[in-house]
């Protein structure tokens, strides 16, 4: 069982990547002495009111405030959920990891309701509650998931008592229970001081404590385990600003402050090495509010703690990392999906606002207005930190005028994302890059295509995740195969993941809108592949697919798949309709092909939500095992 577990994180952990660049833009900014004088001390950094100031937080939350006491009055009479240690051992029995989550987290957002309602409200009502919320958790035995549990010394999912383990949940908490014990000391204290002196060492012990002595995490990219350059993902920022956040709430002696903040420096350059310099976010549009926003949230944090003395908003690469949300926005909730992340949504209203103002980007000021058209208070769950920072920037953003338009053209050179389309309606979405990204699918050489905002081909996602998404039986799940992306199956032999299968000599250019790459060094030795050049044209009102390829050996007809979700008819010879929600697309295909149509059904609601109950795999196969050859298809 041990090992079953420990392999979870390999795919995380074990990579390296082939841009690291060591910029260490942000130790660039300052060394650690000159960070002491310019760290604020004592919370006089916040510009929230005080618990008690009534005036000035009817004045901050404006018309959103009886949407706060609305949502705290429905944990009045919360019943707290115990999460049970067979809770945690599902995770290693079964792979199961909701039946551990899910209570977990409706305790979480219950905190974090409660403590915006009292915020609110100001009366005192939701402080009982709170209280209750706050004990609770410092009762259990550890903050994170039970997924990532495995990161203690154990390796085991039953939390030990004695190893806290810091995590994407973890930090959560740290972010949100440092809010609650800095508004509601005071008031904790007058009902008994036990409660916020226990809050306050739980705090101490598993988040600061933590942070400063356990270098042994992956996401932190420190110690001798680490090698440069491999692989870190939205973990790092998303971890290291609840780290900073906390200890800018809660420790305020100016050395320990000022090594913790420039432990948080040091740690997110390494993610700012590994990234590329052209700002897409490799996990997709579901995870660039975890990595560029998480990115935002920290930069903002290090920010206000220095006086604005440490800030790099004017690098290009900062701006280009936001304004991948607004790039890879189709129109109609879709979005350019690419490895885990959903076609549908990725990135709040609010979010998406305060990274325009923050690298003065009016694409993502007027995107943002776009995406907030309902209106809603912010609300962001346990992130405390967040939900606040949404109400600062909220007027602003419901006096900018929607706006967004699918560039022509728009190509990450260092990722190989590459995004076309045209006047007419069609949006094209290729990529290149290597099959070891993060969260990665095999997936080389793919595209998407839309049509007026309808997908026609399209990226899968994925379901719901379980140990097997993340350990090594990754690619035993479908919709992580290439052969279930619009990619070929050479000599009946789909992509290999590793980072060294990977797109080559890839092209993307804007005049011509074309796409080119060689996705034969994406294929195992099995393929007997000498080339397989992919390459996509974009006319005014049709995409070309052309597939060039030489072979060692042909030991079996070539096929070439094609992923929809539309109504597939095969009826013709060499011509495939696809109605979608009343588009209707025609996918020609040469005379050599035959043509079959495999159904996908969804029982995952994660994958259901996005597509329907199904969606369908178009398989054109080569009558013949061909050496080399030229095929087309012709997408109308």
């Amino acid at each position: 069982m041990k090992k079953i577990i420990v392999l979870t994180f390999a795919l995380l952990c074990a990579a390296t990547t082939f841009a690291y660049t060591e910029r260490n833009i942000l130790q660039k900014q300052t060394d650690m002495e000159r960070l002491k004088d310019m760290l604020i001390l004592n919370q006089e950094w916040v510009t929230y009111p005080d618990y008690v100031n009534r005036k000035g937080w009817d004045t901050f939350l404006g018309t959103s405030k009886e949407a706060y006491i609305r949502r705290g009055e429905k944990y009045l009479d919360y019943q707290w959920q115990v999460v049970k240690a067979t809770d945690y051992l599902a995770y290693e029995r079964t792979g199961d990891r909701k039946i551990m989550e899910n209570p977990f987290g409706t305790n979480n957002s219950a905190v974090a309701a409660l403590l915006m309602a009292e915020l609110a409200e100001g009366k005192g009502r939701f402080v009982d509650q709170l209280v209750n919320g706050v004990f609770f958790l410092c009762e259990m035995s550890s903050w994170a998931n039970s997924a990532h549990v495995v990161l203690q010394r154990s390796n085991r999912a039953l939390p030990s008592y004695d190893n806290p383990v810091f995590d994407l949940s973890a930090g959560g908490i740290g972010n949100m229970l440092s809010w609650t014990y800095y508004f509601f000391k005071d008031s904790f204290d007058k009902i008994d001081p036990e409660i916020s002196r226990r809050l306050r060492h739980e705090l101490q012990v598993r988040i600061l404590d933590t942070y400063l002595n356990d270098d042994s995490f992956w996401w932190m990219a420190r110690g001798s385990h680490y090698k440069k350059g491999r692989l870190l993902n939205n973990w790092n920022p998303w971890c290291n600003s609840n780290a900073l956040i906390a200890f800018m709430l809660l420790e305020n002696n100016r050395d320990t402050l000022a090594k913790a903040v420039y432990m948080t420096m040091e740690s997110v350059d390494e993610f700012l090495n590994y990234i590329k310099a052209d700002g897409a976010c490799e996990e997709g549009p579901s995870y660039w509010g975890h990595a560029p926003g998480k990115t935002l949230d920290y930069l903002e944090m290090l920010s206000v703690i220095t006086g604005g003395k440490v800030n790099i908003f004017a690098e290009p690469m900062i701006k280009s990392m936001g304004e991948y949300i607004s790039r890879s926005y189709v129109g109609d909730g879709w979005v350019v999906n690419f490895a885990d992340a959903s076609a549908k949504g990725g990135g709040d209203s609010h979010l998406i606002y305060r990274f325009g103002k923050a690298v003065d980007s009016d694409e993502l000021k007027g995107f943002a207005a776009l995406m907030n058209q309902k209106r809603s208070a912010p609300w962001s769950g346990m992130d405390i930190f967040r939900t606040l920072a949404s109400l600062e920037i909220d007027n602003e953003l419901k006096q900018t005028a929607p706006q967004h338009i699918n560039q022509p053209f728009t190509w990450y050179p260092e990722t190989e994302f590459c995004y076309l389309s045209t006047k007419d309606g069609l949006f094209l979405a290729a990529k290149g890059g290597y099959n070891d990204e993060s969260h990665n699918h095999n997936d080389a050489g793919t595209c998407s295509v839309w049509f007026d905002q309808t997908p026609i081909l399209i990226d899968a996602g994925v379901g719901t995740y379980t140990r097997q998404t993340f350990s090594k039986e990754r690619y035993s799940i479908w919709t992580m195969q290439s052969n279930y992306h619009n990619l070929p199956m050479i000599n009946g032999v789909p992509q290999s993941f590793g980072q060294n299968y990977k797109a080559t000599d890839v092209v993307c250019q804007s005049k011509k809108r074309f796409f080119s790459a060689n996705i034969a060094t994406a294929y195992p030795k099995e393929a007997e592949v000498n080339s397989w050049t992919r390459s996509y044209s974009l006319g005014d009102k049709q995409l070309t697919i052309t597939d060039n390829f030489s072979l060692k050996s042909a030991k079996e007809p070539n096929q070439v798949n094609f992923l929809t979700w539309g109504k597939v008819d095969i009826s013709v010879p060499g011509k495939v309709t696809i109605d979608v929600q009343g588009q209707r697309v025609t996918l020609e295909y040469p005379g050599e092909f035959t043509a079959t149509v495999e159904t996908i059904n969804l029982p995952d609601t994660r994958l259901s939500n996005v597509w329907g109950t199904e969606i369908y795999r178009i398989a054109l196969k080569d009558k013949d095992a061909r050496l080399t050859g030229k095929y087309k298809f012709v997408i109308k």
